[in-house]
Parts: structure tokens; C-alpha cells; sequence
């Protein structure tokens, strides 16, 4: 497809979208746009989102995609139960992870991938294991580091957005590739002030 096609597809599927895709839209893109702002208003907004998109996913065959919704949704429960207990102290919260940590975060997406990968090859018409696989268990750990409110959640996510753009598009979805595209660019920015919380934090100890 050259890019008049993919416009003309972009615009059709504009004209298109249901008004549950338009919810899960706002609701996604409010989510991240709170989560930047280290807010935990976050998670109740993330829910909503997280149930529309398993229902679109699901039309799709993004099996992978689908489960990690799920995941999305336990973790956003836990994470909401972090942040309610601490959120007199939120800033403080924020910080970077240790050694342990990663290396946690690191064996939820390595083994993620793994059994994804593996279900995805044996057991449905998914087209792209590899890259579904991979999508779903680096944002997997991802959100495991964002409940525990470190900084390298961001970097986990958007290892995730950059792969899961060109899946989407792979699937003619462009108007959710431009959304993750969007995505992307909020959790840049997320990371750097998250970062600044941190210098500040490290300021007020000197």
C-alpha cells in the first residue's frame, strides 16, 4: 500500500469508528496524559479503556494484545491500591528501580515472550506471533514497573509502542497506530518528568 492508500484507509476508518472506539480513545489517551502527571487518577480511567479495547482486540485476532489487556487490568487494580495507600507522598514515590527490579522486569518480558510466543504459534490464526508476542510482555513488565511507580516503566512501554506501531498498521489500524504514535511521544516526555521529580527529590537531600 502507498501512502494515499493508507490515507484513504486512515480517513475511511475515521468515518467508521464506532463511538466504543472513540471512548477508548479519550479514555487511553487520558490515562497516559494522567500517568505523565504522576497522578492516580489514572487507573480508574486506564479500566475503562482497558475493557473497550479487549472488546476491539478481540475482532482483530490480536489474541496476544487481548491478553495483555487482561494482564493491563490486574495490574491496574493493584496499582490503584499502591498509589490510593500512598497518595499523600506521591512525588516521593517515584524513583528508579534497583538491580532486582530489572532484573524482574526483564524475566516478565522474556518469559512473556516465550509462552506468548509459543501459544500464539500453536494455538491461533495470529499472522504475527513474534511481534504480538513481543509487544504484549515488554508493556507486561512495563506496567508492573509503572504500579511500583519507577521511572524505567516508560522505557519497558515505549519499547512496546515503537513495535506495536507497525503491528498495528500490519493490521490496517492506523488510526490505533496513530494513537500509540501519540502514546509514544506522551511517554517521553513522561519519562523526563518523572526524571525531574527525582532530581528534585535528590535537591531537597543534599
Amino acid at each position: 500500500m502507498n501512502f494515499q492508500d493508507w490515507w484513504k484507509l486512515f480517513q475511511e476508518q475515521i468515518l467508521n469508528t464506532s463511538l466504543i472506539e472513540w471512548f477508548a480513545l479519550a479514555f487511553g489517551v487520558s490515562e497516559v496524559l494522567l500517568a505523565k502527571r504522576n497522578s492516580v487518577w489514572l487507573y480508574p480511567t486506564g479500566i475503562v479503556s482497558i475493557c473497550l479495547w479487549m472488546f476491539l482486540l478481540l475482532k482483530v485476532d490480536l489474541y496476544a494484545e487481548t491478553l495483555l489487556n487482561i494482564y493491563y487490568l490486574v495490574m491496574s487494580i493493584y496499582g490503584w491500591a499502591i498509589w490510593k495507600t500512598r497518595a499523600q507522598d506521591a512525588e516521593n514515590q517515584v524513583e528508579w528501580s534497583d538491580n532486582k527490579e530489572i532484573t524482574i522486569a526483564v524475566l516478565i518480558s522474556t518469559l512473556g515472550f516465550l509462552v506468548l510466543y509459543l501459544v500464539l504459534k500453536n494455538f491461533t490464526k495470529s499472522d504475527v506471533p513474534i511481534m504480538d508476542a513481543f509487544v504484549s510482555s515488554t508493556a507486561w513488565a512495563g506496567m508492573w514497573l509503572l504500579a511500583k511507580r519507577k521511572i524505567e516503566n516508560w522505557i519497558f512501554l515505549n519499547i512496546s509502542n515503537i513495535v506495536a506501531i507497525p503491528l498495528l498498521f500490519h493490521k490496517k489500524l492506523p488510526l490505533m497506530a496513530c494513537l500509540t504514535t501519540f502514546l509514544f511521544i506522551v511517554a517521553i516526555f513522561g519519562f523526563l518528568d518523572w526524571k525531574k521529580i527525582i532530581d528534585r527529590k535528590k535537591i531537597k537531600l543534599a
